[in-house]
Formats: structure tokens, sequence, C-alpha cells
């Protein structure tokens, strides 16, 4: 019998975790379907996760981004009938457990979106480095300031999503660096979004899609992209 809830895992070069990233989900949540989106890899991360022989894959022929491996997964766990789909990083960073979490709040109906944050907890914020704390206090003003709601972890690739926002966002999924800008579309046509702590560990392998040295020109990019998501006229839901 079918999954109801399906993890879709963009990766990109993760050969190092992808691995434990699958197996740490299986172990923790059996019944859960896994589909792997490959970014068009250089390394061996389609080859090991298909070896695990516990999660689909699908090869993207070129490199789309976070933004089009991720749209990719929502539209195969669309017309896959899943009413529950949850993103999760391939670094190792989110752990297993608390998946579970985030699928009873949108399964029962608390939220359209549950948002595992890493802000939450002001103690954990204090363990971030200095660029990235003053990301996430412009993106929570400008948050409060478009759409009147504090979200503290714009940033955070651990979501889920309930059948009604799949079926909005697979077709509004912005392609770079999607996770603030798709926050101001989702509040602005009425979707309920829940922030709930999750602990995160630093990244277990590879490297992230944002180095230092493009810190202060991805948090320009992504404000100009919020500022557009709110100008926006609403979509017929």
């Amino acid at each position: 019998m079918k999954s109801k809830v399906l993890v879709v895992i963009p990766a990109f070069n993760e050969e190092e975790t992808i691995v434990a990233v699958i197996t740490d989900i299986k172990t923790e949540c059996p019944d859960y379907d896994i589909l792997v989106v490959n970014d068009a890899s250089r390394d061996n991360t389609s080859m090991l996760a298909r070896s695990t022989g516990m999660a689909q894959v699908i090869d993207l022929p070129i490199n789309l981004g976070i933004g089009g491996a991720v749209q990719t997964g929502f539209k195969y766990a669309y017309k896959h009938h899943y009413q529950c789909v949850v993103q999760f990083d391939a670094d190792g960073q989110h752990r297993a457990c608390d998946l579970s979490r985030l699928v009873h709040l949108v399964m029962n109906q608390k939220c359209d979106v549950a948002i595992g944050s890493r802000f939450v907890s002001k103690k954990r914020a204090k363990e971030t480095d200095l660029l990235r704390r003053i990301g996430i206090i412009i993106f929570e003003f400008l948050s409060l300031l478009l759409i009147g709601k504090r979200v503290r972890d714009h940033t955070s690739g651990f979501r889920a999503f309930n059948r009604e926002s799949l079926t909005f966002i697979m077709h509004e999924y912005p392609v770079d660096y999607p996770e603030p800008e798709i926050i101001v579309l989702l509040v602005r046509n009425k979707f309920k979004i829940k922030e709930i702590f999750t602990q995160m560990y630093s990244r277990q392998g590879g490297a992230s899609s944002i180095p230092v040295f493009k810190g202060p020109y991805y948090m320009f990019k992504v404000t100009i992209a919020m500022l557009a998501a709110r100008l926006r006229p609403l979509e017929n839901i």
C-alpha cells in the first residue's frame, strides 16, 4: 500500500551523506516514501541512493538548482496523489526523528505548511554565525513588513506541505533561492504556516550552495524576490 507521505530530497554532489540520510529516514519513518531528486550531480549520489533500495531516484539531465529540483519532487508528489510532501535536505543537517512532528501538524489540519525552524529558540539562534543571524533578522523584519507575519527561519529546507499547498506551489515554486520567496506567496494566498523548533546539525558533507563570500549577494537577491512576491496579484485557488 502506497504511503500518504513523500519525503523529497533534492541532492547535488551529496555522495558523502545520501545513504545515511535515506537510511535514517526509513529507520525513523518506515511508512514514508522517499524520492531523491538528483540535480545532475557529478559524483556518485544517484548510484548510492539507488543502491539503498529504499528510495526512488529522479536524475535531472542538467543542474536546475535547489528550486528546480524541489519543484520536480513536488510535481512527482502531486502526480502520485500524496497527501503530504516533506522537503528534506541531503546533507545530514536535519533529524529524521523530527519528520513525524511536521507531518502530524499538516495531516491533522493544524496548518497548511509546517517549517522546522532553528530559530524559534533564541538560545539556538545564538549558535549561528554572524552573517546568518543578520540575514535571519532582515528576513524576519521583511516578513513582518510585507505579510504581517513573523517567520524566524525563512531559509529552512525542512518543510511539510499538505495537498492544497502542494497544488499551489508546484506551479509557483521559485527556481533560485526559493525558500523565503515562497513563504510570502503562501501567506499572501491565505495558506496557514506554522514553525516548530527542530534541532539541526552542521552540514555532514559536501559544500553549501551559498558560499560565505556570496552571502551579501544572496541577501540582496532574496530581498528583491520577496518584494516582488508581495506585489504579485493573488492567485485563483
